[in-house]
C-alpha cells in the first residue's frame, strides 16, 4: 500500500511540475517576445561585413586632356633667397646637400603658379643638378636626402620669355621635389666603369667555345 501511495504521489507532482512549467511558459513568453524581435530587427538592420557599397554610376564625361589644378595655397612660398628663388621646406633631410656637379634622383611634380596646371611630374627620376634650369637647380642644392621641399620658381629662373611645351612664356612655376638619392660625378664615373666592364665579362664569357 505504502508503494502504491509513494506512487500516486509521485504522479501527481509531475502532473503538478508539468502544469507549473505550462503556466511559467505562458508567462514568460509575452515578456521575451519584444527582446526576441529586437534582437531580430538588429541582425536584419546590421550591414555584412566585407560587402562593398552599391556606387552608381556617373555618366559625366571627363574632360581632356587630364590636367590636375593644385590649389593656390600650395602655390605660395613663406621663404625667399636674395636671389629670388620662393621655398618652403615641407620635410627636412639630414646629412650633406648635392652640388651643381652632382646627379640627383627624384620625386617631382611641376605646376603653374598662376593656374595650378600641372605641367610635368616623375618619379624615380635621375637628373645632373646643374644641367636643368636655375631655380629648380638652386632648390634641389638646398635639400638633404629624402628631403621634400617646395620651390616657387620666377619666370627670370626658369625658362624667361620663352614657351617650353605647355608652359607659357613668362610663367612663373612651382615644383615639389624629393631626394631620393645623389651621387658625384667622380661617384658616376665609377659606377659606368664598372657596368662597362662586367658588359665586357660577359661579351668575352660567350665568346669562349
Amino acid at each position: 500500500m505504502a508503494s502504491i501511495a509513494r506512487h500516486a504521489y509521485s504522479h501527481a507532482m509531475i502532473a503538478v511540475s508539468r502544469t507549473l512549467c505550462r503556466l511559467a511558459c505562458v508567462a514568460v513568453l509575452p515578456l521575451m517576445a519584444p527582446s526576441i524581435a529586437d534582437g531580430a530587427t538588429a541582425r536584419k538592420a546590421k550591414p555584412r561585413a566585407g560587402v562593398p557599397a552599391v556606387v552608381k554610376p556617373d555618366t559625366a564625361v571627363i574632360p581632356l586632356p587630364l590636367n590636375p589644378i593644385v590649389p593656390a595655397g600650395q602655390r605660395v612660398c613663406a621663404s625667399r633667397t636674395p636671389g629670388g628663388l620662393g621655398y618652403v621646406m615641407l620635410r627636412a633631410g639630414p646629412g650633406a646637400k648635392p652640388t651643381a656637379t652632382d646627379v640627383v634622383l627624384v620625386n617631382y611634380i611641376g605646376y603653374l603658379a598662376s593656374t595650378g596646371a600641372v605641367f610635368d611630374q616623375g618619379m624615380r627620376t635621375p637628373m645632373p643638378v646643374g644641367g636643368v634650369i636655375p631655380g629648380f637647380s638652386q632648390g634641389l642644392q638646398m635639400l638633404g636626402k629624402t628631403g621634400i621641399g617646395r620651390f616657387c620658381i620666377p619666370a627670370a629662373m626658369g625658362y624667361g620669355a620663352q614657351a617650353s611645351g605647355p608652359i607659357p612664356a613668362n610663367s612663373d612655376l612651382v615644383f615639389q621635389v624629393e631626394l631620393l638619392d645623389y651621387k658625384t660625378a667622380a661617384e658616376i664615373e665609377s659606377m659606368n666603369k664598372a657596368a662597362s666592364a662586367a658588359v665586357d665579362d660577359a661579351k668575352d664569357a660567350g665568346a669562349k667555345p
